[in-house]
C-alpha cells in the first residue's frame, strides 16, 4: 500500500485529488471535468479519471482533456466497474483530500472549499451534501422531481436536504485520503451502493460521516425509461445484497418497494384467478386481489397530484410514468439481490 498522504490542515491549503470513474459517458464527462477545474481552491489539484473500456468516444474525449490540462490524468480501469475505478484513483492520489466525482455530476465553484473547511471544522473522515438532480427534457425533469420527493427514492437527506450533522451516508463524498486507506478502500465486489458500505466501515471504526446542506452537486438524471430502469434495477439489486449482508443496518424504507412489487404481482394473479372463477360460474371472490394494484395506482395518482402540481404538464405526465419505473425496477432488483443473486446477475449483465 502506498504511503498515506499527510492529514489536511486549515493552514496548509491541502492539495486535492478528484477521482472520477468513467465508462461510456461521452455526453457528460467534459462538463463534469470543467466544473472540477473551475473549483475555487487555494492548494494544488489533480483530476484522476479512471477510464473503463468504452466504445462511445469517451476514451478520445478524456484523452483530449488530459492533453489540454496537465492536472488531468487518465488511468486505465480494465475491470470497468465503479468501485474498481475509485480504488485505482485513490491509490494514485498524491494529496491528503480525495473528492469523489460522478461523471453525471457538476460541482458548484465553492464545493471543494466548503468541504475541506467542513472536514477541518468537524474532524469528520467524509463529508457530503445534497444531490441536486436537474433535468433538461420533460422526462429528465420528472426523474429529478422523483429523486427529491419521499415517494421517489425514500427521502434520504442527500436527496431532499436536511440539517447538518452526522449521517449514515452521503452523496459522493469528500474524504481524508488517510481514512480511505485505513478502512481498506471500496469493496470491489459491490458494484452499486459501495459508498454506503464504505461509510458503514468508517463509522464502525469510530470515524464520522458528516452531512451538510451547504454542499450541493448538480446531477444529470437518466434520459429515458430504459436507462432509468436499468439504473434502478442495478441499484436495487445491490441494495438487496447489502440488506442481506448487514441485516441490522436496514431501515424500513428499503423494504417498501419490494413489498409493493410482491403485493401488486400477487394481487394481480389472484384477481386474474377471480376472472376465471367468474367465467366458470363460481363466486368470483378472488377478484378482491385487484384491490392491491388498484391501491397502488391510486397512490401514484395522488403522489403526482401532490408532488408534481407545480410542474408543467409534460413533466407531470412523465412523473406518473417515472414513479412506477423506479419502484418496480428497484423493488424487483432488491428481491433478487436479497436472494443472493446479485453477483450472478452482475456477472452476466455487467451491472
Amino acid at each position: 500500500m502506498p504511503e498515506e498522504p499527510a492529514e489536511a490542515t486549515a493552514s496548509s491549503a491541502p492539495g486535492v485529488s478528484y477521482v472520477m470513474p468513467v465508462l461510456n459517458d461521452a455526453s457528460h464527462v467534459r462538463q463534469a471535468v470543467e466544473s472540477i477545474l473551475a473549483q475555487e481552491v487555494a492548494g494544488p489539484i489533480e483530476v484522476l479519471i479512471a477510464l473503463g473500456p468504452s466504445i462511445d468516444g469517451t476514451a478520445e474525449l478524456v484523452a483530449d482533456l488530459a492533453a489540454r490540462d496537465p492536472r488531468v490524468r487518465v488511468l486505465e480501469n480494465e475491470v470497468g466497474s465503479t468501485p474498481a475505478g475509485l480504488n485505482i484513483g485513490i491509490r494514485a492520489a498524491q494529496y491528503p483530500v480525495v473528492v469523489r466525482v460522478d461523471s453525471h455530476s457538476v460541482l458548484s465553484p465553492r464545493y471543494t472549499a466548503i468541504a475541506v473547511e467542513t472536514l477541518d471544522r468537524t474532524g469528520a473522515d467524509n463529508v457530503g451534501g445534497v444531490m441536486a438532480a436537474h433535468g433538461e427534457t420533460p422526462f429528465e425533469r420528472a426523474v429529478a422531481l422523483a429523486y427529491t420527493t419521499p415517494v421517489g427514492l425514500g427521502g434520504s437527506s442527500f436527496h431532499v436536504g436536511g440539517s447538518e450533522g452526522p449521517a449514515e451516508t452521503v452523496y459522493l463524498g469528500v474524504f481524508r485520503t488517510a481514512a480511505l486507506h485505513r478502512v481498506g478502500l471500496f469493496d470491489e465486489e459491490i458494484k452499486r451502493g459501495q459508498d454506503w458500505e464504505l461509510n458503514r466501515r468508517i463509522r464502525e471504526q469510530g470515524g464520522t460521516v458528516w452531512f451538510t446542506p451547504e454542499l450541493s452537486v448538480t446531477y444529470r438524471p437518466r434520459s429515458s425509461v430504459e436507462r432509468l430502469a436499468r439504473q434502478m434495477f442495478s441499484t436495487g439489486l445491490w441494495r438487496g445484497e447489502l440488506a442481506r449482508r448487514f441485516p441490522a443496518s436496514n431501515g424500513i424504507r428499503y423494504f417498501v418497494p419490494p413489498a409493493m412489487v410482491v403485493g401488486v404481482v400477487l394481487g394481480t394473479l389472484v384477481g386474474v384467478a377471480g376472472i376465471v372463477q367468474a367465467i366458470v360460474g363460481a363466486s368470483p371472490w378472488l377478484l378482491l386481489g385487484f384491490v392491491v394494484p388498484a391501491v397502488y395506482l391510486a397512490f401514484l395518482a395522488l403522489a403526482t397530484l401532490v408532488y408534481a402540481r407545480g410542474a408543467d404538464r409534460a413533466t407531470a405526465w412523465r412523473f406518473l410514468l417515472v414513479l412506477p419505473c423506479i419502484h418496480v425496477s428497484w423493488g424487483a432488483g432488491f428481491i433478487l439481490g436479497y436472494l443472493s443473486l446479485a453477483k450472478n446477475i452482475a456477472r452476466h449483465t455487467g451491472r
